[in-house]
């Protein structure tokens, strides 16, 4: 176990031992004792996967794809994927089959042309020049905020660049084709079942456990909390994947249900972020667990939605009807006998498709899990020598151009020109130290960024700022952590509170008088 001396965020007492990968960072504040249901997305908040298995399962079938269904060529059978070269937050630029990282005012500060990273000019080139800010979205360009996305995105990179290398040997030499032919093959291999199969014949090699899961489930449900989860995934791979998750020693048995008593309400095949829409008229059907048989159908025809679903649901009663299929939020209310949104605490991992949406249009209290979180913040401690060192660099390079224009002042007031090339030399002099302060302040932030993450940096910045990634994680989770278990290490009653909001004027009061 790492421990680190850190201050918990909100704590104004004495820094104590903490454990790094059971933190939980609060945005803004969050009192339990509000929240009356607890939801949960599965894939990748629930269920983590193992990208080294699980993300090269899915690269390879979707190759193989690419090749036998939409006629690209068989060398490309012969290609690997590197699970750690992606990253969280990146942009494709579909258009120019270019890969952006960009900080929090949507400056694009590193680009990559397929693997070939791009010069400033050619840089400022593409993305310096817009009049109006760019908004860097769909359908020009494709954000990867999802660990499900790093195959494709890492695949697209590759087309890019084969595509450069040998004109006219793709079906098309057109960046957005490539993009989009990749997010075919990515659909055809959920379609026909491929992922699913392979996970469901041994989901340890793909799934890893966490005995924490259920005690953290259990806790809520005894402090009097309803549970639930809503899952884009069908019910037969919902059943797989939970019943591994929540099951005894590893065991995966599709025909055991028993994890169901962890939840109130499972809606799976939720289509999010639609589902989070008031508007939206998806019919909601019941789910026979057994069978898979949606109950209210006819003939694939849906059936007059009869009676209130709620009163179908007894937490006392394990063979109440409980597993449902598609719908929306308003069917969701009455199931969990919720009145008002803020009474909602949900947990997932896609910023858009779970935390934005349910955030932004329903006012429902988010987590995000950032799995990739537990890496940044030891290396942030590991590191923190490194980061008092570019601060100070930052420092110096400022108290250096005081002088400067103090120098020059006195320059411009002097009456005799002997007087004068003093100043000029002093000056000269100062903008040598200047220069020589900016080039070891840029490499020392180069090289702190490359122990993060060699191509990328760190996932929360982009340069010294904020990345565009952090800058949506603060606007729109009010808890970030590593793993959604994390909540069953702190009270169900628990106050969560956020450190001090400051501006740049008040910190500069506070910590560098």
């Amino acid at each position: 176990m790492n421990e680190i001396s850190v201050e918990s965020p909100g704590c104004k007492s004495a820094k104590t031992k903490t454990d790094t990968k059971k933190q939980i960072f609060c945005n803004r504040p969050l009192n339990m004792r509000n929240v009356n249901a607890v939801g949960f997305d599965m894939d990748y908040t629930l269920a983590q996967y193992k990208p080294e298995t699980f993300e090269s399962l899915t690269y390879k079938h979707t190759v193989r794809k690419l090749v036998h269904n939409l006629k690209y060529p068989v060398e490309l059978l012969n290609w690997s994927f590197n699970p750690s070269y992606m990253v969280r937050g990146l942009v494709l630029d579909k258009k120019r089959g270019n890969i952006l990282k960009m900080d929090c005012h949507k400056y694009v500060k590193i680009a990559y042309h397929g693997f070939e990273e791009l010069s400033k000019d050619r840089k400022v080139e593409a993305y310096g020049k817009f009049l109006v800010s760019n908004s860097f979205d769909e359908p020009e360009y494709a954000l990867i905020d999802t660990l499900f996305s790093l195959a494709e995105a890492y695949l697209f990179a590759q087309l890019v660049d084969f595509c450069d290398r040998n004109p006219g040997s793709l079906p098309s030499d057109d960046y957005a084709c490539l993009y989009k032919d990749v997010r075919n093959a990515v659909d055809m291999c959920h379609r026909d079942g491929t992922l699913k199969q392979k996970l469901a014949e041994d989901p340890k090699r793909y799934i890893h456990e966490d005995e924490s899961i259920v005690p953290m489930l259990k806790m809520l449900k005894e402090s009097g909390r309803a549970t639930f989860l809503v899952t884009n995934s069908l019910w037969d791979y919902t059943s797989v994947v939970m019943n591994f998750i929540c099951g005894s020693g590893g065991v995966n048995d599709s025909t055991n249900f028993d994890w169901l008593e962890y939840f109130d309400v499972v809606i799976t095949g939720s289509a999010k972020p639609n589902f989070f829409q008031e508007d939206n008229h998806a019919n909601l059907f019941e789910v026979e667990p057994e069978s898979g048989v949606l109950r209210n159908t006819n003939n694939g025809s849906p059936l007059p939605q009869v009676g209130n679903f709620a009163a179908k649901i007894s937490t006392k009663d394990n063979n109440a009807h409980k597993v449902f299929q598609g719908g929306n939020v308003s069917h969701l209310y009455p199931l969990l006998k919720i009145e008002t949104s803020s009474q909602i605490l949900y947990a997932g991992d896609h910023i858009y498709g779970d935390i934005l949406s349910s955030k932004k249009t329903l006012g429902w209290r988010t987590m995000l899990v950032i799995p990739e979180l537990d890496k940044e913040v030891q290396l942030l401690w590991e590191l923190r020598d490194d980061c008092k060192k570019l601060r100070s660099l930052r420092n110096d390079r400022d108290d250096i151009e005081k002088e400067m224009h103090f120098n020059q002042s006195l320059k411009s007031a002097s009456p005799d020109d002997d007087t004068k090339q003093k100043f000029i030399s002093k000056i000269q002099k100062l903008e040598h130290e200047r220069e020589k302060m900016r080039s070891d302040h840029q490499e020392a932030l180069r090289k702190l960024h490359q122990e993060f993450h060699e191509t990328w940096g760190q996932l929360m910045k982009t340069g010294y700022q904020n990345s565009r990634f952090a800058h949506q994680v603060k606007r729109f989770a009010c808890l970030y952590t590593s793993q959604v278990s994390n909540l069953g290490s702190f009270s169900p009653e628990k106050y969560y509170t956020p450190s001090e909001d400051l501006m740049q004027h008040e910190y500069n009061s506070i910590f560098e008088s």
